[in-house]
């Protein structure tokens, strides 16, 4: 499972992306909006901070506009993903990019009839938002697991992309339910290192070497 940081804090990114474990980065409008900075100059500077894919988004409503947008973003790097939202005219500029080999994303899906439809288009990645489901009553990760079952079926290649993780436990169900990759706040990743149990053993273990009086080095 690949898991992406949905940021646009090129500090905090780079400070994260030290541990390895960081596969690609996901933005959206929003977070532009709160960086305080221009899309483009943002996107080059995390692109240059992960190898793997970084998604930006494009922020026009027509599949026309859409295509020419998203263009331009794909121009910025080679590991950009365009982020088109699941619209028909999303989906008519994700088919128009799937023909001429550009990755894309397709956010803000909410069921399963709309990921069979980004899949059929050529979409690279899917973007279930698991919490924002959770907030109106469903269960969100359960639409991860019928996506994967539909995609399974069909034989699609098009990688599910768990979306609006909040918690440590989303992460823990999109995984058990095959989603291919999540996109999490960077608090949700660093909550994944922890467990109580793991601070109290660690305590143990330090106490008891400082009693030997030993150094390894």
């Amino acid at each position: 499972m690949q898991l992406f940081l949905d940021t646009t804090d090129t500090a905090v990114l780079a400070d994260l992306a030290k541990t390895g474990l960081v596969d690609g980065v996901t933005t959206n409008p929003t977070l532009i909006a709160k960086s305080g900075r221009p899309m483009a100059e943002v996107i080059a500077e995390i692109c240059g901070l992960v190898e793997g894919p970084v998604s930006a988004e494009a922020v026009a409503t027509d599949a026309e506009t859409m295509i020419k947008e998203g263009r331009k973003l794909a121009d910025i790097a080679g590991n950009v993903v365009v982020k088109l939202p699941l619209t028909r005219d999303g989906l008519i500029a994700t088919a128009a990019f799937a023909a001429d080999g550009i990755a894309t994303n397709v956010t803000l899906c909410f069921s399963v009839a709309q990921a069979l439809l980004a899949a059929k288009a050529g979409a690279t990645y899917v973007s279930p938002f698991v919490g924002r489901l959770d907030d109106h009553g469903a269960d969100g990760c359960a639409l991860i697991a019928d996506i994967r079952t539909v995609y399974d079926n069909y034989g699609y290649d098009t990688e599910i992309l768990a979306a609006s993780v909040r918690t440590a436990e989303h992460v823990k169900r999109c995984a058990e339910f095959g989603a291919d990759c999540a996109t999490l706040p960077p608090n949700v990743f660093e909550a994944m290192f922890k467990h109580p149990l793991t601070d109290k053993g660690l305590e143990a273990f330090l106490a008891d070497w400082a009693k030997t009086g030993q150094s390894i080095l």
